[in-house]
């Protein structure tokens, strides 16, 4: 297994590729956002069993919604399930699970659902699991600025004082260390609005390969990159 000293505390992973995956094989969309989901939850056991602290996944994000109703509908449906799945197995996986984004967005049920799960879960000391879900970063940063803006106008704070911790603790990730390292699957080269504050000293790896196609070995892989990485945070 791998020392804890060298490997990352913080994965983050867009995971692309499920309706490209489908189409693959002349299934719908939903047909591969249900494998996804099954690999998701294989990597999120297997990153518990060998002691990552956290990980970040984009789950759904605020542009997703421009998706057909039926995609939209059946993706929805598949987290909800998801989350109701953890809630009941809380007590024997010991993963924290927390949600990433504008909740309130969200239909009443699956708002029931994601506060139900992160109670559940909320003690549990093995990885935490957090899902991006209505989730952009752009919107993220915006909610963190009137937030201070808000504590200024009412005098809690001073222009002078706003800090880039500030910021951090402002934002949904608030007392989480920043992603060591970001994973996107499919070939895609690009963040597509995902956590941009939080990535800016992130090493990222760019996989080839669909997200139902990822496996533990793929992880492992990842993070012996990552260890071969010297990390300078722009100091040479």
């Amino acid at each position: 297994m791998f020392d804890k000293q060298y490997m990352p505390r913080h994965i983050a992973i867009i995971m692309d590729g499920n309706r490209r995956w489908a189409k693959a094989q002349g299934k719908p969309a939903s047909f591969g956002h249900k494998a996804g989901a099954k690999t998701l939850e294989k990597i999120v056991r297997y990153a518990n069993k060998i002691g990552l602290e956290y990980i970040t996944v984009y789950a759904f994000s605020t542009e997703n919604w421009k998706r057909t109703e039926e995609e939209v509908k059946a993706l929805m449906m598949l987290l909800q399930n998801y989350l109701d799945d953890y809630s009941k197995r809380a007590d024997t996986e010991n993963i924290r699970v927390k949600i990433l984004g504008d909740i309130s967005a969200l239909a009443p049920g699956m708002q029931k659902s994601i506060y139900n799960c992160m109670e559940r879960t909320k003690d549990n000391t093995g990885v935490t699991f957090n899902i991006a879900l209505n989730y952009g970063g752009r919107d993220e940063l915006v909610k963190a600025i009137k937030q201070i803006a808000q504590e200024v106008k009412e005098g809690k704070i001073d222009i002078q004082d706003i800090s880039e911790e500030m910021v951090s603790n402002n934002l949904y990730t608030k007392g989480e260390p920043d992603p060591d390292l970001l994973i996107r699957t499919s070939g895609e080269l690009r963040l597509s609005n995902f956590l941009p504050w939080q990535l800016v000293y992130s090493e990222f790896l760019f996989i080839d390969k669909n997200w139902p196609d990822f496996t533990e070995e793929d992880l492992d892989n990842a993070i012996v990159e990552y260890e071969k990485r010297t990390r300078k945070f722009g100091a040479n």
